[in-house]
């Protein structure tokens, strides 16, 4: 039998970040769960044993905070072999009617945050751990291979922690044995009702025929469905499990299959701007002197 693997796992106080947590240790993995407020998981914790969860404060802005965290993590048992960056905000509104202030905290959140954490888990993968190696997921959204409407900012959050990891995929030393994957989740339960913060619409964009009121009316709807269009965070918790045990992982996967039809219909877009003016390339060098 295998030793127990130890996780840590950004953004644990509630949805796929507790799910996930829940799901390793029922594997019997061992895991340090970080969040801004441990005390929001006295109840969970009771549950386990020391020897098997570790509650860690983390606000991942906090870049002494993140390297306690991993400190933590090594004095309690020792290496760290899967980290999750889950932690993550959205503040939905049109672009126009978002503040820079809320802009900046996302980007502050998805992407700084979520960078310091992976360039730490890079650093702990090859330099703490005896043998080398770990996995990093990412846990992305739709809007880091695509901009929706009133989710631009989000979007942009997602886009540059999705270029990062490409890049961080591609410069890791095969000896180092450093798995990385971005994991783009479609809606699943919670997703809207505990992350996501609504800015006033702009008297600009109201009507009907508005794209952001109809994005608007659409994500209204979702919150309200309990029915096919959420899914349960706690299956896809157990599909990242499995995500984590494959020899060679994918550096994107996509998880559900409304993600999945966005995906498409990008691709399908991107394929088609790629053909149509292909040509329109052709002659760019500088004319012979």
């Amino acid at each position: 039998m295998s030793s127990p693997r130890v996780w840590l796992i950004t953004g644990t106080s509630s949805g796929l970040g507790l799910e996930t947590a829940r799901s390793a240790l029922a594997h019997g993995d061992k895991v340090v769960a970080t969040l801004r407020k441990p005390s929001v998981l006295a109840d969970f914790a009771s549950k386990y044993s020391s020897s098997q969860l570790l509650l860690v404060k983390l606000d991942v802005t906090n870049q002494q905070e993140i390297k306690e965290a991993f400190q933590k993590a090594k004095d309690a048992f020792g290496r760290i072999d899967v980290v999750v960056n889950n932690a993550g905000i959205v503040i939905a509104g049109e672009a126009e009617g978002t503040p820079e202030e809320a802009a900046r905290k996302m980007m502050e959140t998805n992407f700084w945050g979520a960078a310091h954490v992976s360039l730490e888990a890079v650093r702990f993968f090859r330099d703490e751990n005896k043998p080398q190696g770990g996995r990093l997921i990412q846990i992305s959204a739709s809007a880091g291979f695509v901009g929706l409407p009133i989710l631009g900012f989000n979007a942009a959050s997602k886009h540059a922690l999705d270029g990062l990891t490409e890049a961080l995929h591609k410069e890791m030393v095969p000896a180092w044995n450093i798995k990385i994957t971005v994991v783009w989740p479609g809606v699943f339960k919670t997703t809207l009702e505990t992350n996501a913060e609504f800015l006033p619409q702009p008297p600009a964009y109201a009507g009907d025929t508005s794209p952001t009121s109809i994005m608007r009316k659409m994500l209204d709807q979702i919150k309200s469905d309990d029915g096919g269009r959420k899914k349960s965070p706690a299956k896809a918790a157990q599909r990242i499990f499995d995500l984590s045990q494959l020899p060679d992982p994918p550096l994107h996967f996509p998880l559900g299959h409304d993600c999945i039809h966005t995906l498409k219909g990008q691709i399908a877009e991107l394929t088609k701007a790629a053909e149509e003016y292909a040509s329109w390339c052709d002659g760019l060098e500088f004319d012979a002197e």
